[in-house]
């Protein structure tokens, strides 16, 4: 059986499924690079060497080699409007196919006037897309909720997302992170207003006011990284609170595991957030907003993290959301008032990372779903990816 996905870029968010499903079909397997992107998003591994990859914008002969896969495959997976023009020929050939995104409606029924979505919308109804095996995999809680808003997919739609490496690690024979009893916190984006950087700056005052130990430290680096500064000289939180700046990848997945709590606080404009994935895998237990895909599908309350209070789009380091400071205090504080609960999520949600929403599940689950499509039987997969959304 031959799989080709279509995607705008290979990249660390990509390749350990798509590396997973080259060790199970060989060469039966392609990834259809769309566009010369560049961004590896601080991984330093080259992408451009995988054997399965076929980069489409390098030439018109490997461009059309990506069209007749479209044509001749068993099975296509499309990315973003940017692999458009190859799920049209799919189309007319109605050929078992899955269409991946993220929510489309992340600012409400405003994205129906976008041009992304406009085109995809209008292709599927203008296309009868309905009447063809054109199924989908949503890489986000919400992506169901907003199809069936607009008319698309409706009994069609199933979990997916992002699926980050997986690496030995085991959080139950690891010493425990925190020492002298100061419980290490994590913190790890870009300096958006959408990841709501003052939240955690907020939050660590009230921490520190009330007397708990503890020190946060922040990665990343971006458009509001100087006002983050400014507000932490401000409150006198340069002794708990420490600017990490850019680091790779990888060394990123190992400052996680030096971390008892990571927190995740973008609002509903944060796409799948694969940083929950990386964090649950590596030992923390997270915190994570309720309006990040991701977090519905990850965070069972109590057993494998914490969700608190989606922000306000509008929170800002002037105008902040206290509703959502409040769960998000409420949350951390239970988390370092008990440890053993703490070090139990940790636990937990590092075993569901391996067994359910790993690279190597994920891609098993999904050949499972091709097949009981094929043969009109019922779906097998009770949790996790290529379960009914």
């Amino acid at each position: 059986m031959r799989i080709v996905f279509y995607s705008i870029v290979l990249n660390h968010h990509q390749a350990p499924v798509a590396d997973t499903f080259y060790e199970i079909l060989g060469d039966d397997y392609v990834f259809v690079e769309i566009e010369n992107f560049g961004d590896l998003k601080g991984s330093i591994d080259d992408f451009s060497r995988r054997p399965y990859l076929l980069q489409a914008w390098k030439s018109d002969l490997q461009w059309q080699s990506a069209l007749d896969l479209a044509r001749t495959a068993d099975v296509c997976v499309f990315s973003g409007v940017q692999s458009l023009v190859f799920q049209k020929e799919r189309m007319k050939a109605g050929l078992l196919s899955f269409d991946m995104s993220e929510r489309w409606l992340k600012r409400g029924i405003l994205n129906v006037f976008s041009p992304a979505v406009f085109k995809m919308w209008l292709s599927y109804h203008w296309g009868s897309w309905r009447k063809k095996p054109l199924y989908k995999l949503c890489c986000s809680a919400f992506a169901a909720g907003d199809q069936y808003r607009l008319g698309t997919f409706r009994g069609k739609c199933y979990k997916w997302g992002y699926f980050t490496r997986m690496e030995k690690f085991d959080v139950e024979t690891t010493s425990d992170v925190s020492t002298s009893n100061i419980t290490p916190l994590m913190w790890c984006s870009r300096y958006l207003m959408l990841k709501h950087p003052e939240l955690p700056i907020l939050m660590a005052y009230r921490l520190k006011v009330k007397g708990y130990r503890f020190v946060l430290d922040m990665y990343g680096s971006g458009e509001y990284e100087t006002q983050a500064k400014e507000l932490v000289k401000s409150l006198g939180l340069e002794d708990v609170i420490h600017f990490m700046g850019n680091k790779p990848n990888d060394e990123l997945m190992r400052e996680m595991r030096k971390h008892s709590i990571f927190l995740f606080t973008s609002d509903r404009n944060e796409g799948w957030g694969a940083v929950a994935n990386e964090s649950m895998s590596n030992g923390c237990a997270l915190v994570s907003s309720d309006a990040i895909g991701s977090t519905p599908y990850l965070v069972k309350e109590g057993e494998t993290g914490l969700s608190f209070k989606s922000p306000r789009v509008n929170s800002s380091f002037g105008n902040p959301d206290n509703e959502a400071l409040d769960s998000l205090c409420e949350k951390v504080e239970y988390l370092i008032c008990h440890p053993q609960k703490q070090k139990q999520i940790r636990i937990t949600a590092r075993k569901q990372m391996e067994e359910v929403w790993s690279p190597k599940n994920a891609a098993r689950s999904l050949l499972a779903l091709i097949e009981n499509l094929k043969s009109n039987k019922g779906i097998p997969i009770k949790e996790g990816p290529c379960s009914k959304a």
